[in-house]
């Protein structure tokens, strides 16, 4: 009586957690609503254990309701008369087309039980993408920018479905930010661009995030002085001495003739 949303991760079938893997692997029909996502799921699954869902490509909202009401009325058998999953790429519930089938499920079948099983989003896995460190503290805001959007806010932004990158990238410059851009990010078998050229990516493609940062945004962490002349645990510590504590040298540290230890 139950379905399950799960989240597949950026694209990397190997990023999938093990629950939402062990929910693929014993559901009943795992239905898929594009290739991509459809390629992630049956590397888990067999040919005949995949259910594909087919959505029109419009922003008619009534086309659109009459295709989530389609799919809904496929799912809920499966799912009142055993177990079912629903699959997207990175989590169900960020920027997904899993909430659509909620409601409508919630609308027309209330009988069928929901569950969510989160996975690994762009949210996140760009800050590995693009070898940033979001540290405590940091004032972070997630934006769309279909179409040449270039919205503007705090310090740090994470912009989705980048469309446009010429286009959002001089506004963003305009304002003040420094801007990396990485398309299809962990996604398998697919090409992987990370890049702060915006003419690289020239040509659409709805898988194209980007984060802007403007320079000196946030504090430095503590550590951050590490490798730096500065005072810590009551002592003045050299640069050199960091590197050797950093190479595993042994702990270093002054006492308090200014001698330099070794324990």
């Amino acid at each position: 009586m139950t379905l399950y949303g799960v989240g597949l991760g950026p694209g990397d079938a190997g990023l999938i957690t093990v629950r939402g893997r062990e929910i693929l692997e014993s559901a009943d029909v795992v239905y898929t609503p594009g290739r991509l996502s459809r390629a992630v799921a049956g590397e888990y699954v067999d040919e005949d254990q995949l259910g594909d869902l087919d959505f029109p490509m419009t922003r008619d909202e009534e086309k659109l309701r009459r295709a989530w009401k389609a799919a809904a009325a496929e799912i809920a058998p499966t799912a009142k008369g055993g177990t079912a999953a629903f699959v997207t790429l990175g989590d169900p519930n960020v920027y997904s087309t899993f909430g659509h089938l909620c409601r409508t499920l919630d609308r027309f079948h209330p009988e069928v039980d929901l569950e969510v099983i989160p996975g690994v989003s762009t949210v996140t896995a760009f800050a590995t993408a693009f070898d940033v460190e979001i540290t405590a503290g940091s004032e972070l805001v997630l934006r769309e920018a279909d179409g040449g959007a270039a919205p503007v806010g705090p310090d740090r932004l994470v912009l989705f479905k980048v469309t446009d990158v010429p286009a959002t990238h001089e506004g963003l410059i305009e304002a003040g930010y420094e801007v990396t851009y990485g398309r299809r990010l962990f996604m398998e078998g697919q090409e992987t661009v990370v890049t702060d050229d915006p003419s690289e990516l020239a040509e659409r493609d709805y898988y194209t995030v980007a984060y802007a940062e403007k320079p000196d945004a946030g504090e430095e962490p503590a550590t951050a002085a590490f490798g730096e002349e500065t005072t810590a645990d009551g002592g003045q510590i050299a640069e050199q001495l960091a590197a050797a504590e950093s190479a595993g040298d042994g702990e270093a540290y002054r006492d308090a003739d200014g001698d330099t230890t070794e324990q």
